[in-house]
């Protein structure tokens, strides 16, 4: 079999290259460059798509998130396309191709899945992310430096806090009442897991008042609504940073905080901001060296296991993460991982687990095997290309 690897900047791409190779399928790298082209009209990339289906004969297109090009392209060819989306929201997913025939669309989010299944759409299947567990233990054992990443918890991921991540600052001229009605819905939400209702309770007036002065627009080949693109695109992202911030601040009060991101956090003065940190060759060492690893899922990601999770527990670290339904079907709480449901939960459980190394460590050696077998991506191209 062969495939076509649409290759951009995503995580996991080497992963996912080096388990087809051993399953023996024939990859060959397309350069994909998202940044750069219209991966949603773009008729250059489309056409280029298509000339290479066209030479090399191929049996599938893969690529790590949806991209409309990529589903015209194996339109025209008759070649199946298969993705796999781990980034929510991700409005090139609501694009009218993805109804199309020739697609195989794997979601990481149950809720999402749902959404579009509820919509007739029905080349959606759920498929949870994945973990290289192999690869992170060999990065593990031969680092030298023991010392290096060592910390009682760490956060790995963005804070939203620089001005260019959160669209939230386009609604600075809002009038007040709609102000305070958004303030008011997010302060909600943001204390709320497993359900979002941020869309429904955009009402016409409010959105006609944010329409003001941001003026959102469909796109005329989507069914995206405005609603969902404010709730999702600004509200959520908005909230997340609330969360991540004050969650940050208040651990790092009482405890030694590892954060592993790019963005400086000049307002969180107890937190230990080590930079990014290298997908294959850093975070696993992170992971497996800090006593307790935060997941602070991004709000608008209803059910779903985030991909840094999976890795997370891929790499032998002790998991502690807000409630996502996801989790359930796959992992059992207090045996693979730990979740909480509040500030206050989340702190009670920090103390116990810095304190009880022993049950810590069984957790974290539970969550690793069960990633070994069960979600690995050998187990995932086993139901991707069937």
């Amino acid at each position: 079999m062969k495939i076509l690897f649409l290759e951009w900047a995503s995580f996991a791409n080497q992963y996912m290259i080096a388990a087809l190779e051993k399953k023996g399928y024939e990859v060959i790298r397309f350069p994909f460059a998202r940044d750069v082209e219209d991966t949603r009209r773009g008729e250059k990339l489309t056409v280029a798509i298509a000339e290479e289906l066209l030479r090399g004969q191929y049996d599938y297109v893969f690529s790590f998130n949806y991209f409309p090009v990529a589903a015209m392209a194996c339109k025209a060819c008759r070649v199946i396309y298969v993705s796999w989306v781990y980034d929510s929201p991700f409005i090139q997913l609501y694009s009218e191709t993805v109804k199309y025939e020739t697609n195989r669309v794997y979601l990481f989010d149950s809720a999402e899945y749902a959404r579009f299944v509820e919509m007739g759409i029905k080349t959606v299947r759920f498929l949870p992310m994945a973990a290289d567990p192999g690869h992170n233990m060999r990065v593990i054992q031969a680092s030298s430096d023991k010392s290096k990443y060592v910390c009682d918890i760490a956060f790995t991921g963005s804070t939203y806090s620089e001005e260019h991540q959160h669209m939230f600052r386009h609604l600075k001229e809002l009038d007040e009442y709609t102000r305070g009605y958004l303030e008011g819905l997010m302060s909600a939400q943001k204390n709320v897991y497993g359900v979002n209702f941020l869309e429904r309770l955009l009402t016409p007036q409010i959105i006609d008042n944010m329409r003001k002065v941001c003026p959102v627009t469909e796109n005329g080949d989507g069914f995206e609504t405005v609603e969902w693109t404010f709730a999702t695109y600004f509200l959520d992202r908005k909230i997340t940073a609330m969360e991540r911030s004050e969650i940050l601040a208040l651990l790092s009060e009482r405890y030694y905080l590892n954060l592993y991101t790019p963005e400086p956090t000049p307002l969180l003065k107890k937190v230990h901001n080590c930079g990014k940190v290298d997908y294959y060759m850093e975070a696993p060492l992170a992971f497996s060296r800090a006593k307790i690893n935060l997941n602070i899922t991004l709000k608008s990601i209803v059910n779903g296991i985030p991909l840094r999770a999976m890795d997370i527990m891929g790499s032998r670290g002790f998991l502690l993460t807000n409630y996502q339904a996801d989790f359930m079907e796959f992992f059992v709480p207090g045996e693979d991982f730990v979740y909480y449901e509040s500030y206050e939960d989340l702190l009670e459980k920090t103390e116990y687990y810095l304190s009880h190394e022993k049950e810590r460590l069984e957790i974290a050696e539970n969550g690793y095997r069960k990633i070994c077998e069960n979600h690995t991506y050998d187990n995932r191209i086993d139901v991707m290309f069937q």
